[in-house]
């Protein structure tokens, strides 16, 4: 008999201490991966919106592609499904910056994970990863403004219909579908391999060197409240760790000012790397940016609205 009770207790005292040791262990974790879970939480969204909306970017630029056309041609402008994700897209970027570049374009994710992989391979290699310079990639970011004339100017003169297979989204669309003739599309193909080469030596070189919805983005005049700005007074003399690790290489405004920054893709890498926690959202810095609530908001807006358009 107590030979039984001892065996009770001692099995009370093993569930107790691996009780315990579970609760520690799952603190310890969340301790150490904190900083890691609004990354991992962007990750997945990117792949969700990757995944069954790959042509969001596509049908907001084919938008601008036929308001350009029907200008050329002087023929009435109807609201269409292209026109519609346009409006909604640069809607939602006046209201919530770039969110859909940094979550939900599927170039931007690709550019993303194209990046990640070159340096994890570099990592492996004991290579250091190819980048290309600050001062060069701002210089060639005025690429996408020329891009996006150039098209327009095609489309308005009727002619870029007739350059059918040279567009490298169009192959990545048709790649995503599963279809792999691409007969017609050389020269869609070599530009496609030509940015993903890109996408591997410099972050987000497609968004920020030739993206043409990127320019129309970079100009859209912005509601203050959710962009990001740095509480400059607290800052570490020096540290400048927000600037090193935006995609963008910008400097964010200070708390208080109304200016925006048109090439921040809102990534939230800055607010990660802030060794102070300096990096705020909105005029009044009540929101840090990354929190889960506000990130998903966000996001189920963005899918709500391409449930409805039918993307």
């Amino acid at each position: 008999m107590e030979g039984t009770k001892l065996k009770n207790i001692a099995e009370i005292i093993q569930k107790n201490c691996i009780s315990k040791e579970r609760k520690t262990n799952g603190a310890v974790f969340w301790k150490k991966h904190k900083k890691q879970i609004p990354a991992w939480i962007r990750a997945g969204i990117q792949l969700l919106f990757f995944v069954f909306f790959p042509s969001a970017f596509t049908a907001a630029f084919s938008g601008v592609k036929y308001i350009a056309g029907q200008m050329g041609t002087g023929a009435q402008i109807e609201i269409t499904s292209f026109v519609l994700s346009l409006i909604i897209l640069c809607a939602s970027t006046v209201v919530f910056v770039r969110f859909f570049c940094g979550f939900a374009c599927a170039f931007g994710s690709l550019s993303d994970w194209g990046r990640a992989a070159y340096v994890w391979v570099c990592k492996k290699l004991k290579k250091k990863p190819v980048t290309l310079g600050m001062e060069l990639t701002a210089a060639l970011s005025l690429i996408k403004y020329a891009v996006l004339l150039l098209i327009l100017f095609l489309c308005f003169g009727g002619t870029y219909v007739k350059l059918k297979g040279s567009s490298p989204w169009d192959v990545f669309s048709v790649l995503h579908a599963g279809n792999f003739a691409l007969e017609g599309y050389f020269a869609g193909v070599v530009l496609l391999i030509l940015i993903l080469c890109g996408m591997c030596v410099q972050e987000r070189f497609f968004c920020r060197i030739l993206c043409p919805m990127g320019a129309i983005f970079s100009l859209l005049p912005v509601l203050t409240y959710f962009a990001p700005r740095r509480e400059r007074e607290n800052c570490i003399s020096g540290c400048a760790a927000c600037t090193k690790k935006c995609p963008s290489d910008i400097g964010l405004p200070e708390l208080g000012a109304i200016e925006t920054r048109g090439d921040c893709f809102m990534c939230q890498k800055c607010t990660g790397i802030c060794p102070k926690g300096n990096i705020h959202y909105g005029v009044s810095g009540k929101l840090k940016g990354n929190e889960l609530w506000f990130t998903a908001i966000r996001a189920v807006f963005l899918l709500f609205l391409y449930l409805w358009i039918g993307i």
